[in-house]
């Protein structure tokens, strides 16, 4: 008897029945029934599957079957080590997650520098982290770095780039990376390169590298300087691209945004010159964001994508395909570390020091003057009229913004005003803005451009004051709400193709489809529960990092089902007992699939159709 005919004599082990099915290619959704088995999808019918023996049917009627999605940039590298199930990303529909974003990862460097590394850049705790790293730590390389992370019961997917700032600190230490006066010997440049090549062949994407010089680091020793990637200069990025070009892996890049011309620079290197054997880099820059503080920018950054592209380059823009509204307590907030007297606050960590700082005439002097400056690179428009304060123990300034609080209090500068209240509070005044994608407009042409990836989330990172774990289904309401409005800008099926197979293919994951014979990772998405509660925040507890409150979307009705491999890990508005007890999620090494899908003759045709344009069934 033949394996095709025992797997059709065997149940299924679920059967999702009637759903309105994506696969991930941008073809056209039907409506199926879908038959899981052995952690793969064994059947894709427009006829009802039997059901007979299977253990786990699930009527999906009226709900949508996609793909898992993929998050392209998250900084879970310290909280994987302790919470494998990452549940506050799974419960969104997210399937896979890329560590290793902006040239941050532990591979190489000791839990101390891990701390100095993440804590203030990201947002979390630096004791955390050195005590994650310490406690959690057996790796000495690239390899047994992954080794570890597949013993771990893992609840999404993982996949990886090597931070450079990893790379770097743990040839030269952490103070000699960070000197201006220090260039690495031709020992360390080749250590560097080796610790690459190891990385891509243990299954890494590629490496994450960051110009950008308001990420400064935690700690006493190199309190206060810019990341080590920021450090390295033109001969040692030449050598680090030339591995990436020739493996055909990714460069992650964060660009100097106080010289943008560093921003034309690393589009220029990802072109290709076929004719001389040099591949194209696949470059991933952060970020395509509609600013308010420089609103004509996002045009040049669209362009600058498709001119390089034509030219033979494979550069991508990373995109958040919602507002980006940041949260903040008291001065706490990365944004403060792009101006001289925001940065000065931040580096003092006690609060006496800072008060007295922040009471200082000639301080107050300097910060008008650094806010007033509205001209200068910067990603925070500098607006204290648009910030509103959402939370204070004197409740009569809460839902007012510093500027009305300055006008009510005798015409007060709005710089006062902010200190005054952070000094008499503390972190216990709270406020927010929103620093980019306030135009939904813009936000809509962003969306359909090629040279974007969907992604950008922080998921892991920025505990207090900002991460996005719902961006895919936020835009999935956008596009739901555009169409019923008479006024589409992508079809729904281009929609989770962006957030799912077209991240897979250009990272080269196994992940992403939905397939006749692919992994099943999958989510289930209720239309009408793509509303208002996505655009809500709440905070919960965080045991990873010691009770610590976090900031997170809370909108469960949206996703009834999240399936890793086939197991469910989120049903129904909870974790299932497997999450976080097994591992579902496994480390998927770039350029290698676990098994080819298989082909239809109908989804043959649906991939014809969509490459033609063809209208969307269902709307």
């Amino acid at each position: 008897m033949s394996q095709s005919t025992l797997r059709e004599m065997r149940p299924f082990d679920t059967v999702i029945r009637r759903a309105r099915w994506f696969d991930g290619t941008g073809a056209p959704s039907e409506v199926r029934d879908v038959g899981l088995r052995n952690g793969r999808v064994e059947s894709v019918s427009a006829q009802p599957l039997d059901t007979t023996g299977c253990p786990d049917v699930v009527d999906a009627d009226g709900l949508w079957l996609l793909p898992g999605m993929i998050d392209i940039h998250t900084h879970y590298d310290v909280e994987v080590l302790q919470g494998p199930a990452l549940v506050e990303s799974l419960r969104h529909g997210v399937t896979t997650v890329l560590l290793g974003s902006c040239s941050l990862s532990t591979v190489h460097v000791d839990s101390v520098d891990a701390g100095d590394l993440f804590g203030r850049v990201e947002a979390i705790p630096r004791q955390h982290v050195i005590e994650h790293v310490q406690e959690q730590k057996t790796w000495h390389d690239a390899a047994s770095y992954v080794e570890a992370l597949e013993r771990l019961p893992l609840g999404p997917n993982l996949a990886a780039f090597l931070g450079h700032s990893d790379v770097r600190t743990a040839t030269m230490g952490l103070d000699r990376a960070t000197r201006d006066d220090v260039v690495p010997t031709e020992a360390e440049l080749r250590r560097m390169e080796q610790l690459l090549e190891s990385a891509l062949a243990a299954g890494f994407v590629g490496m994450s590298a960051q110009q950008l010089l308001f990420d400064k680091l935690d700690g006493d020793l190199c309190r206060s300087r810019t990341l080590p990637s920021t450090f390295a200069r033109s001969r040692e990025m030449r050598r680090l691209r030339s591995i990436l070009r020739r493996r055909d892996r990714v460069l992650q890049a964060g660009p100097d945004a106080s010289h943008p011309h560093t921003i034309l620079v690393q589009a220029l290197h990802s072109i290709g010159l076929p004719r001389l054997g040099r591949r194209p880099l696949r470059t991933s820059l952060l970020s395509a964001a509609d600013l308010k503080a420089i609103p004509f920018v996002i045009h040049l950054m669209r362009g600058l994508a498709g001119t390089v592209n034509r030219l033979g380059a494979d550069f991508r823009w990373q995109h958040l395909p919602v507002p980006f509204e940041v949260y903040a307590d008291g001065v706490d907030l990365v944004i403060f570390e792009e101006f001289g007297t925001g940065a000065a606050a931040l580096h003092l960590s006690e609060k006496i020091a800072r008060d007295e700082l922040m009471r200082d005439p000639a301080y107050r002097a300097a910060f008008r003057k650094d806010y007033e400056a509205k001209y200068s690179p910067r990603v925070w428009h500098r607006d204290f009229f648009d910030a509103e304060i959402v939370a204070c123990p004197d409740a009569d300034v809460v839902g007012k913004s510093f500027g009305q609080v300055g006008v009510e209090r005798g015409g007060q500068h709005p710089v006062d005003a902010f200190l005054d209240l952070v000094i008499e509070h503390g972190t216990a005044v709270r406020w927010r803005t929103t620093i980019s994608g306030h135009r939904p407009q813009v936000l809509r042409k962003i969306a359909a451009e090629k040279g974007v990836q969907m992604g950008f989330s922080d998921a892991g990172a920025h505990l207090r004051n900002m991460a996005f774990y719902n961006f895919g289904l936020r835009l999935l309401k956008h596009v739901r709400d555009a169409e019923r409005a008479g006024e589409p800008f992508l079809t729904m099926e281009r929609a989770v193709h962006r957030m799912t197979g077209e991240l897979a293919d250009w990272y080269g994951i196994d992940a992403g489809h939905l397939r006749l014979g692919d992994r099943a990772d999958l989510m289930l998405v209720d239309p009408e529960r793509l509303d208002d509660s996505l655009e809500e925040y709440a905070e919960e507890p965080c045991a990873q990092y010691g009770g610590l409150s976090r900031m997170v979307n809370r909108n469960d009705a949206t996703v009834p089902l999240v399936m890793v491999g086939g197991r469910a890990v989120w049903r129904d508005g909870a974790a299932t007992e497997a999450l976080g007890q097994e591992r579902t999620g496994r480390f998927l090494r770039a350029g290698t699939r676990s098994a080819e899908p298989r082909t239809t003759p109908s989804a043959q045709v649906q991939q014809a159709q969509a490459r033609m344009g063809a209208p969307t069934p269902g709307g």
